[in-house]
């Protein structure tokens, strides 16, 4: 059975984090969707662990110069990650850290399109 829940344990928010993630992390791109995921497991690194995944979201200013409209976005980007959840730990692995950004100048139609596209792209993950 699925937790619907965004813990605080899972947000992504330390810079030790984030650095490594840019550092060492693989990218990966579909449709408006891009992702940049680090498998701990696969991939475990020096002097660093963590006891779950970790998950953050990015809109970019260039694209949405008004905060409710970035603000908007990635609400409905972490709420696409809560509802597939068990998918995204069973493609990304239980203990990785990704990152989820929104690479296009148009705001999401909707949530379900939205929800397509970020399934998509957990499938595409090799």
């Amino acid at each position: 059975m699925t937790d619907f829940k965004f813990p605080k344990a899972e947000k992504l928010k330390q810079k030790r984090e984030i650095d490594l993630l840019f550092a060492k992390g693989k990218w990966l791109s579909l449709e408006n969707l891009r992702i940049i995921s680090i498998d701990l497991d696969k991939n475990p690194q020096e002097d660093f662990e963590i006891a779950n995944q970790k998950f953050g979201v990015s809109v970019s200013k260039k694209y949405f110069k008004r905060a409710t409209d970035r603000n908007r976005i990635k609400r409905l980007l972490r709420e696409v990650y809560r509802h597939n959840k068990d998918l995204f730990l069973e493609h990304f692995g239980l203990h990785s850290v990704s990152m989820l950004f929104w690479v296009s100048g148009e705001k999401p139609s909707d949530l379900k399109s939205l929800e397509d596209n970020f399934v998509n792209l957990c499938k595409s993950k090799k």
